[in-house]
């Protein structure tokens, strides 16, 4: 692979890239959405990998390394554009030698979508995913701009364990889409190629409500690929990564070894399952 084509590739994501390339295993790309880093999927790497995945856990571009260091530099991120993320995601995406799984969390979640209906997802999962064109308008607290944990008794420490500031851009992006017909929060449902999805939805989550992810399913479930919805009882926006999270986990495996087993056998490729629809 050329130096330039690499250019925009941390040197911890090009360990991601060249480990899940001489891995033999089925890559998934875990995108995270905003207030959050790339750390947050820490628990799920590690539970794809005994799954027998090879995960991967890209940076938002130019995302710092540590909590401490988004925390210290705030501005660092403020400015990123859901393009600027998808394109570069794209990028890790294409220097991968197999078709990955995609999963995201919140705007990670539109992002997941957002790379399945450019088909470069075998399979995908959007958890709490943020709003695309299409879909109704996004509830007043995400337009506030809250952060993505309930009022409960580990929020306090879910907040000082992850949060870090978000991409106001990004924010404004996805609450504009039906207002703005050039909206970079557009997701291509039609794509033949968009492959199996599953969304799933916290019940409690009032950062992305039912309202909005059932509002997703029922534009993406024209595809005529598998695509499900999922509610997880007594959950909210913090799901993925609150006490419960191997539930959620546990869930998007299951949808995920349904259509991309953990290895490859030579010559084959993950999503070649036969495409069916769901109503």
């Amino acid at each position: 692979m050329s130096h330039s084509r690499m250019a925009s590739i941390s040197e911890r994501e090009n360990r991601e890239i060249e480990a899940a390339n001489a891995s033999g295993r089925t890559p998934v790309v875990f995108i995270h959405g905003l207030w959050l880093l790339p750390s947050s999927w820490a628990n799920w790497a590690d539970f794809f990998t005994q799954a027998g995945y090879a995960p991967l856990t890209p940076d938002w571009p130019d995302d710092p390394e540590t909590i401490e260091a988004a925390r210290a530099e705030p501005e660092v991120v403020a400015k990123k554009t859901l393009a600027q993320v998808a394109d570069h995601t794209t990028e890790i995406i294409n220097a991968l030698d197999h078709k990955p799984a995609v999963m995201g969390h919140s705007t990670g979640g539109l992002l997941a979508q957002l790379l399945a209906g450019r088909g470069l997802s075998a399979v995908t999962v959007a958890i709490d995913p943020g709003v695309f064109r299409g879909v109704l308008p996004l509830p007043a607290p995400v337009l506030k701009g809250i952060g993505p944990f309930l009022v409960e008794k580990e929020a306090k420490e879910l907040y000082e364990a992850f949060h870090v500031a978000g991409s106001g851009i990004s924010l404004a992006q996805m609450g504009n889409a039906n207002l703005n017909p050039w909206t970079e929060a557009k997701v291509n449902t039609k794509n033949p190629a968009r492959g199996p999805l599953l969304i799933i939805d916290g019940e409690k989550d009032h950062t992305v409500p039912w309202a909005i992810a059932n509002a997703a399913y029922q534009r993406q479930k024209r595809n005529h690929a598998v695509t499900e919805i999922v509610k997880i009882p007594n959950r909210g926006h913090s799901l993925t990564i609150d006490h419960g999270w191997r539930e959620v986990a546990q869930t998007a495996l299951d949808f995920v070894k349904r259509f991309a087993s953990p290895g490859y056998r030579p010559g084959s490729s993950a999503g070649a399952a036969p495409a069916r629809q769901e109503r």
